[in-house]
């Protein structure tokens, strides 16, 4: 059987490795991982919201609505609240002196995005088995050989070294984090990404 990476694409597209982690630890001394969303092992930061609304990166907001399979019956559930992602264009101002706010213009002017954010996946953790609504793009700041992230069974490490990649999330797919520090990509959610 041959592998199949289709859903995992790498973009024509690159930034400076350096100046994202520079910009990720600028962010987390003006704000750290919010940890109390009662998910174990897994924080955001959003770096942009609803225009004038604070509320819209608290709480939910911050993971949005997914679909799993629970438990051995295969039955799929709806968690959370559904999200505009088309109405996330107002990058948060207290952001806007690091280098993401111009990660940000770049990729805005090539995707749609929606929510943009950095999602902490702590050491020896992983994420439920489940789907999204729409691709994820991913830009891999801390990262190490253990983190991995499985797409319909296939399994691929990204690497942090200023590429860009999108992933077809609207597959069930996990992360895990198996080694023994903390993995932060930049995630923002894709509104007009097709994949074959």
């Amino acid at each position: 059987m041959s592998l199949n990476f289709d859903d995992f694409q790498k973009q024509n597209i690159s930034f400076d490795i350096s100046e994202l982690k520079n910009a990720c630890d600028q962010v987390l001394k003006i704000k750290g991982f919010d940890t109390s969303l009662g998910i174990p092992h897994f924080a955001g930061i959003s770096l942009n919201q609803i225009p004038g609304k604070p509320e819209s990166i608290t709480g939910n907001n911050i993971r949005g609505v997914f679909w799993t399979k629970p438990d051995s019956s295969g039955k799929e559930v709806i968690r959370d609240s559904k999200i505009d992602e088309s109405k996330y264009t107002e990058f948060l101002d207290e952001y806007k002196n690091t280098y993401f706010k111009e990660v940000y213009d770049k990729l805005s002017k090539k995707y749609k995005l929606g929510r943009v954010r950095l999602l902490l996946k702590e050491p020896r953790s992983t994420l439920s088995w489940h789907r999204d609504p729409e691709p994820r793009l991913h830009i891999p700041i801390y990262t190490n050989p253990g983190a991995i992230m499985v797409i319909d069974h296939i399994a691929k490490h990204m690497p942090a070294d200023g590429s860009v990649w999108i992933t077809n999330n609207r597959k069930y797919h996990n992360a895990f984090n198996g080694g023994e520090e903390n993995r932060v990509h930049l995630v923002a959610c894709v509104l007009d990404y097709k994949f074959n």
